[in-house]
């Protein structure tokens, strides 16, 4: 019997699409699933934090592919070339974890990546019958005939 490869985009300018992305991957765990979330440009993370995520492992695994505390936006030439070799990492990273079946769902966290990069990723999800669950704020509408779910978030003050 096959699994289920279900594709979920979690994206906008509002607050909360990482904390959505953890939420869906702790049920994930309650269903006996094991998880591994990829983060790409997301700063640096407090030690709490990091210390509540820890006592998920081995079923929930995170990596993190981020060298500067500072936003993408805000970083020089030279950091964001950095930045980009680290997303290259993590894609390649997340490629293999695909390819090899270490996880039930995949988790990437505000990856800056193609299109046509993206929807290779997808493509290698459905063949590894994983879920995948991406966060972003820009949700390019060519992928409505790639994924399964879309949740726009957007915070009220914006």
């Amino acid at each position: 019997m096959m699994k289920d490869s279900m594709i979920q985009v979690i994206c906008g300018p509002g607050k909360g699409k990482t904390a959505s992305a953890l939420g869906r991957g702790v049920s994930a765990l309650i269903r006996g699933k094991n998880v591994i979330m990829v983060q790409f440009l997301k700063g640096s993370m407090d030690s709490d934090n990091m210390e509540v995520l820890k006592r998920l492992e081995p079923e929930f695994k995170l990596f993190r592919f981020e060298k500067s505390p500072m936003v993408f936006d805000r970083l020089s030439d030279e950091e964001k070339e950095e930045a980009r070799i680290n997303i290259r990492n993590g894609l390649n990273f997340s490629k293999k974890v695909l390819v090899t079946g270490e996880c039930d769902i995949l988790i990437l966290d505000e990856g800056i990546i193609t299109l046509e990069e993206l929807c290779a990723l997808i493509t290698q999800a459905r063949q590894s019958e994983a879920e995948l669950i991406m966060t972003g704020t820009v949700y390019p509408a060519a992928l409505d005939e790639w994924v399964d779910e879309v949740t726009k978030l957007q915070t009220r003050f914006e």
